[in-house]
C-alpha cells in the first residue's frame, strides 16, 4: 500500500491509496465514521485507470484518521484471537 497526499487544510484532508480495493477502503471509512468524523469517503474514478482517493472531514483529520487505523488493526487482532479459539 502506497499514500499520496492530494489536500490537506483546515478540518480536509484528501489522500490517494494504491494497491487496495473496497474491501480496505469500506473499513476505514467505517471506522472513521464511527470515530466522529464529518465525512468520510472513497472514490475510484475508473477501475482500471485510476486509484482511490479517500477523503475525511472533520475537526482533525489526521486524528481522525489515526483513531480509525487503530480501530481496523484491534478488529484484525480481536479477529485473530477469536479465530485461533475456535478453530482447535
Amino acid at each position: 500500500m502506497k499514500l499520496r497526499l492530494l489536500e490537506k487544510g483546515s478540518g480536509k484532508l484528501v489522500f490517494e491509496v494504491s494497491d487496495e480495493t473496497h474491501t480496505f477502503l469500506n473499513l476505514l471509512r467505517e471506522n472513521a465514521w464511527k470515530v466522529g468524523s464529518e465525512q468520510a469517503s472513497y472514490v475510484i474514478e475508473h477501475p482500471y485507470l485510476s486509484e482511490p482517493k479517500f477523503i475525511v472531514k472533520a475537526k482533525n483529520p489526521v486524528k481522525t484518521l489515526s483513531d480509525a487505523s487503530q480501530r481496523v488493526i484491534d478488529q484484525a487482532r480481536e479477529f485473530g484471537k477469536e479465530f485461533k479459539r475456535v478453530s482447535r
